[in-house]
Formats: structure tokens, C-alpha cells, sequence
């Protein structure tokens, strides 16, 4: 392993469901130990619902990259955040609650945050 990082729905749902910057998030997580908030789970599900409704045709393939995201081929490890320790951090950098709980969570950890969310990612580069 070369590491700690905290992932997040944006980076394993581009390869649960391969979508065009799959290749990218699965060579940032490559070789690492993962950890997300419990968050993360259902994030997936809701990307995956909606795919399914888009794509009804494609259930099979969209299940099948959702069983494995939470725990066929990554391993990642469930940590809970602190709620008012996010919120805070959700106000002083203007990203949503769910998205600050990736960030607290790499900052509580020391590790690094791997996500294809623009904003996330430049608040991560901020604070990390």
C-alpha cells in the first residue's frame, strides 16, 4: 500500500459505473488503503438510482458495478465524522455538508482526498 486516502462518490462512481474519467480515479486509488464516511454508500445508491432510471436497460451492469464499489474490488474502510466539525468547515469553505465530510475526514486523518469534484478537490488542495 502507498497510503491513506479518503474517497469519495464522485471518484468511485466514475469507475463503479465507467464513466469517461474511470481510468483517472482508478489510478489515484491505486495500491491505497480507503476510508469514507458512511455518507459514501449512499451516494453511490443515488447515482446508481438514477442511472438505473436513465438506463433501465443496463441494470445488470449498474448493479454490478455498484456491489463492486462497496465491496467487491475496494475495500473501504467506514469512519463517521464529526457533525458540527463538518458543518463548520462547510460554512468556511462554502461546500455542501456531504462534501465537507469527505474533507474533515481526510484533514482528521492526515490523508490524502481523492475526488473528480472541482470544487471539493480545490478546497481539499486549500486545507490539506
Amino acid at each position: 500500500m502507498s497510503g491513506l486516502a479518503v474517497v469519495d462518490a464522485s471518484a468511485l462512481a466514475a469507475i463503479a459505473f465507467l464513466e469517461p474519467e474511470a481510468a483517472r480515479a482508478r489510478d489515484r486509488l491505486a495500491n491505497r488503503q480507503l476510508v469514507a464516511p458512511r455518507l459514501l454508500a449512499y451516494e453511490l445508491m443515488s447515482a446508481g438510482l438514477k442511472k438505473l432510471r436513465k438506463h433501465p436497460a443496463d441494470a445488470a451492469l449498474i448493479r454490478g458495478g455498484l456491489a463492486k464499489a462497496l465491496g467487491g474490488e475496494f475495500a473501504v474502510f467506514w469512519s463517521d465524522v464529526e457533525p458540527l466539525a463538518v458543518l463548520d468547515l462547510a460554512a468556511t469553505t462554502g461546500l455542501t455538508p456531504y462534501d465537507a465530510s469527505y474533507l474533515w475526514l481526510a484533514i482528521y486523518l492526515g490523508a490524502e482526498l481523492v475526488t473528480l469534484d472541482s470544487a471539493l478537490d480545490k478546497a481539499a488542495r486549500k486545507h490539506l
